[in-house]
């Protein structure tokens, strides 16, 4: 569901609208409906409304609008604000009553209908949800999104898919909805319907290029490969431009063996604008395994990635680095995981390759304060101290290394190879600061652990 946020600058700007000059105002007259020219205590009440409930006291915010109203109740935004704190009550009864108030008040408002749409959704009263949603959709095309959304709940597939074509005919092609889409045919079993509903389409608009690529899709998923290959390269035949045919064909091209047309097809949809980064994810994983069986047709793979034409999302960053790694090209591969972490800087298996990498690529100054930043987010990761420590011993930082292995161990458990590990380099970092007691001891404990 897309909630919108409610800015309150509008309500603050015309509370504070100041006066054109002293000597236009009459003092003894009544104040209009201007919220700008109300007595003061509203202003007060409304404004502790406002700050309680920004500090998550709605009962408190309640109390203050409720005041608000015994001074002035022709306002529909403190009913809209007694909506909202209800809501956040769960007192959906209560919030429900103010919001369709203020909506009386205000039968256009965009935001009030939204609040609605939201108390609805939460007890999921979806046929009243899909009333105020029906109110909503022309504001913004996310609104037809959620309204095909319950109408799945409600096995309305026909009118949910009616919604999700659309979106598509006014926005283009879009991965959310294509899931959706599928998932109405799944859950409906109606297969050969929709083949026949997409042909009927195909046969009055041959150029709809969203209802084949529906076809192939659903040609795909009841097995009909070859049924579904045909369809891929009609439209391809109809629609020379097509980019996102190409999806579908270098699948069907690798099956065929076709290996020239596949990497063309590949080539063509990693560098096509208008298609999403998370489907270029899947078919430069698909790229990378097929190098990787395929290696004569490295140069391609290469020169595909390097000429994206739009930037490569975190997905397919770690994709390439561990396809370079594999290879042996250990610089590429910290380049796109570095660049994946930029993305992701939370991601623990990227944080832990980089630093990895910058280790055997001899980066110690860079791995070190890697390891330190990812020791703030994983504190009680072993790896993270063991590398953070054979960074500091390479920077002749031994006590440093010490402590950080010693911490490290505390946390490790039943990982034979890494105590071995851990053993090894408190050995070294001991012997760099000449106790060859305690150097000789951890050496031994490695030794032991090699010998099971």
């Amino acid at each position: 569901m897309k909630k919108r946020a409610y800015i309150f600058i509008l309500f603050i700007g015309i509370l504070l609208i100041p006066q054109l000059s002293f000597s236009q105002v009459d003092f003894n007259k009544t104040p209009d409906d201007d919220l700008g020219n109300v007595k003061d205590e509203y202003q007060e009440y409304f404004f502790e409304a406002l700050k309680q409930k920004g500090i998550e006291n709605y009962e408190r915010a309640i109390d203050a609008l409720n005041k608000c109203l015994t001074i002035d109740e022709s306002k529909p935004v403190i009913y809209f604000e007694l909506g909202k704190n209800y809501n956040h009550l769960k007192n959906f009864k209560s919030a429900e009553d103010a919001l369709k108030k203020a909506i009386s008040m205000q039968p256009d408002n965009e935001w009030f209908l939204d609040e609605l749409y939201d108390v609805y959704y939460k007890q999921d009263d979806i046929e009243s949800a899909i009333s105020t949603l029906k109110r909503l959709v022309k504001y913004h095309p996310d609104y037809k999104q959620d309204l095909a959304t319950l109408y799945i709940k409600q096995e309305k597939f026909d009118d949910a898919l009616q919604l999700l074509d659309e979106l598509d005919n006014a926005l283009g092609v879009e991965e959310v909805r294509e899931e959706m889409r599928n998932n109405i045919y799944s859950l409906s079993g109606n297969i050969s319907g929709q083949v026949d509903k997409l042909k009927a389409e195909i046969f009055a608009n041959p150029q709809n290029e969203n209802a084949h690529l529906q076809l192939i899709y659903l040609y795909g998923k009841s097995g009909q490969a070859k049924q579904a290959s045909e369809a891929a390269k009609t439209l391809q035949k109809l629609k020379p431009d097509s980019k996102f045919v190409h999806l579908a064909l270098y699948k069907f091209y690798l099956q065929e063996n076709n290996l020239e047309e596949a990497i063309s097809s590949m080539k063509l949809v990693l560098n096509a604008s208008e298609i999403e980064e998370r489907e270029k994810s899947k078919v430069l994983k698909d790229f990378v395994a097929f190098v990787e069986k395929n290696p004569e047709y490295q140069k391609e793979l290469i020169e595909a990635t390097d000429n994206f034409n739009t930037e490569k999302d975190a997905e397919s960053l770690s994709n390439l680095g561990t396809y370079y790694l594999k290879i042996g090209d250990k610089e590429k591969a910290l380049q796109n995981y570095k660049e994946a972490l930029n993305q992701n800087p939370n991601d623990f298996k990227l944080l832990r390759d980089v630093i990895l990498l910058q280790i055997e690529l001899k980066q110690y100054k860079e791995a070190l304060q890697k390891s330190e930043e990812a020791l703030e987010l994983y504190p009680a990761q072993p790896i993270l101290y063991l590398l953070n420590g054979v960074s500091n011993i390479n920077l002749s930082n031994a006590q440093k290394a010490i402590d950080s292995l010693e911490m490290g161990l505390d946390f490790l458990i039943e990982n034979p190879k890494m105590e071995r590990d851990f053993y090894l380099q408190l050995s070294e970092a001991y012997k760099r600061t000449n106790n060859n007691k305690k150097s000789s001891a951890f050496a031994k404990k490695a030794q032991a652990i090699k010998a099971q």
